[in-house]
């Protein structure tokens, strides 16, 4: 088999060059620079892992994440630095490393916290800077960090990750000898993913534009708001997308694209009518708090 170019992000430890065991094969199953570069075949899917064991439960698997969310010393923040980045410049190569995960952890999802870590820290400093920007105390800024990471991100992610989980089992899976599904921790990984960008664009890049521009009554202020939006919710949905389309075993994974005629219907029509979403959103956020 000849050995794999792919270049190994910092300190992955999913991360390998080409190998022979087991006979199983990386696979290009499209044309090169294709998001499914890589991919495995369906008997990597089914027999996945050292020695072929079953998959440990979701239970096992939550109760080992838990355990290793406060073992600071045994994440790879490198490596998680590296997805945050490239989830911004090519999503499509951290779906790869996902994939290669599936052959050395026997699971797509994250079992490293350290994704989760650095993120609960970008929404502290994010959530300051938001709150300094609307002028709010520091027990409303402390209000507003909870409301964003319990609500905005944990429990919307929860319905959202749970929602994709019974869509995508119940009519994208396609049907395998031995059986595969969409793990739910993978599902909620998938919105993690997707919600980062959201997180940046919407609640640190738009910070600068905020008091000089968008809170103004002009339809430029609409404008610029309201592009940051579609922006923010069109990454989420492409970097959704990404992460059902690298499954191999999930079809027809290009309705999940569909939300972005919604999303820009609605982006013409907020221009047609002048509703500012920024100035609506930093309403709620002044009533929540």
């Amino acid at each position: 088999m000849q050995p794999n170019n792919y270049v190994s992000p910092p300190s992955s430890v999913y991360s390998y060059p080409g190998s022979s065991h087991t006979g199983r094969s990386l696979k290009s199953s499209h044309s090169q620079g294709s998001i499914n570069d890589y991919s495995y075949t369906m008997e990597d899917v089914q027999f996945s892992g050292v020695g072929r064991k079953a998959c440990a439960t979701g239970m096992e698997k939550c109760k080992k994440y838990m355990r290793r969310i406060f073992k600071f010393r045994q994440m790879d923040f490198e490596f998680a630095l590296w997805q945050m980045l490239n989830l911004f410049i090519a999503p499509h190569k951290v779906y790869r490393n996902f994939q290669y995960r599936k052959q050395t952890k026997n699971q797509f999802a994250r079992d490293d916290p350290a994704f989760l870590v650095l993120m609960s820290i970008a929404f502290c400093v994010t959530s300051i800077g938001f709150g300094l920007t609307m002028g709010l105390s520091w027990f409303k800024i402390f209000k507003l960090l909870l409301w964003v990471v319990f609500i905005d991100c944990i429990a919307v992610g929860i319905l959202i990750a749970t929602a994709m989980w019974l869509i995508s089992n119940k009519y994208l899976v396609r049907y395998i000898k031995g059986g595969a599904d969409v793990e739910w921790a993978y599902a909620f990984d998938v919105h993690l993913n997707a919600f980062f960008p959201v997180l940046m664009i919407l609640h640190c890049l738009q910070l600068f534009f905020i008091n000089p521009l968008i809170v103004k009554d002009w339809f430029l202020s609409v404008l610029v708001g309201n592009t940051f939006w579609l922006a923010a919710l069109g990454y989420y949905v492409y970097i959704t997308f990404l992460g059902y389309n690298v499954l191999p075993f999930v079809k027809k994974s290009i309705v999940l694209l569909s939300p972005l005629l919604l999303l820009g219907t609605t982006y013409f029509i907020s221009l047609i009518t002048r509703w500012n979403i920024t100035k609506a959103l930093l309403w709620f956020y002044e009533n929540r708090v």
